[in-house]
């Protein structure tokens, strides 16, 4: 059965259950407790919640404001928006000050689909990595989207977690999700090709390792959630002996995961890297999985991709 259950969802769960015991935990969001699905806990821990409305910046900045006073707080608006709209805050108010602000970027990518490019955050990724002392996740299913929320319950620093808004198939199974913060987790050993992704396309990744299979071709997959800090190591390691590295990530081509994948493997292990992402330009209307197909971005299209290459 296809999973239901929504990253942003597993958000709100873990969230109430550290409220439960924690009143320094507060939540904050932009008129947006709705698209975060965040009514449940503004319903049940009405004290630890704060509506600030549409003004992103002031999100921010009070966000910071609390922090400061010992408060664990988690800052939720649409990823579109907080790392636009209120990039100085992210940048001043919360990395620079160093304060315990969580800015959770909800509806990612395209998955605001039809809305259009005023409502998609292709840049994201670069922006938020951009800055000094700041943290960039990007969970790849709801198992994982638990684990990172529960670490970073744990520490006192600065992170943006970017989540998407609809249901996204499961990469892991519930009894079976290895983790370790921080690190890149390997989904598949390979011999020819190293695929690198985070986010909604890790599945897509991982499919296609499956299909390159049948092809004659050995793929190893890298779940690299945690963009920023980037897992070198892990990365440098898998990628030895490769033919072609490929990175998939749902952002513009410039200044992403693949460009850092690039950065990591042009100075310490020279080989050919290749990105499939999002075009510079506004993309096609349409669903996430809709888009995907059409950039090519999906498993068939992964698989495509690197059958021409290697073929």
């Amino acid at each position: 059965m296809a999973n239901k259950i929504a990253n942003r969802a597993v958000m709100c769960e873990v969230l109430k259950e550290a409220a439960s015991k924690d009143r320094n935990v507060i939540v904050l969001c932009s008129d947006s407790r709705g698209s975060a699905s965040l009514s449940s806990f503004a319903d049940k821990y009405p004290e630890q919640f704060v509506e600030v409305g549409i003004a992103e910046q002031n999100l921010v900045g009070i966000a910071a404001g609390l922090a400061s006073c010992g408060k664990k707080a988690f800052a939720v608006s649409p990823a579109s928006f907080i790392s636009t709209r209120a990039y100085e805050q992210c940048k001043v108010d919360c990395a620079y000050s160093d304060t315990n602000v969580k800015l959770i970027g909800i509806s990612g990518g395209v998955s605001y689909g039809a809305l259009g490019m005023t409502h998609h955050s292709a840049q994201d990724i670069a922006a938020m990595a951009a800055i000094p002392n700041m943290r960039v996740y990007l969970p790849s299913d709801r198992f994982q989207t638990r684990l990172v929320f529960e670490e970073l319950l744990k520490d006192g620093k600065t992170a943006y977690v970017r989540i998407g808004r609809n249901p996204v198939e499961d990469v892991y199974a519930e009894d079976n999700v290895p983790f370790e913060f921080n690190k890149a987790t390997v989904l598949a050993e390979g011999s020819d090709v190293l695929i690198v992704a985070c986010g909604e396309l890790v599945k897509a990744s991982k499919d296609a390792a499956e299909l390159l299979k049948a092809k004659g071709i050995s793929a190893g997959v890298l779940d690299m959630y945690c963009v920023k800090p980037l897992d070198a190591d892990t990365l440098l390691k898998h990628a030895e002996g490769k033919k072609l590295v490929v990175t998939v990530e749902e952002h513009s081509p410039f200044g992403g995961l693949g460009s850092m994948v690039a950065q990591v493997i042009s100075a310490n292990s020279p080989r050919r890297v290749i990105s499939l992402s999002l075009p510079d330009a506004p993309v096609i209307t349409g669903k996430s999985q809709e888009v995907f197909a059409h950039y090519g971005m999906n498993a068939e299209g992964i698989t495509k991709k690197i059958a021409e290459i290697l073929g």
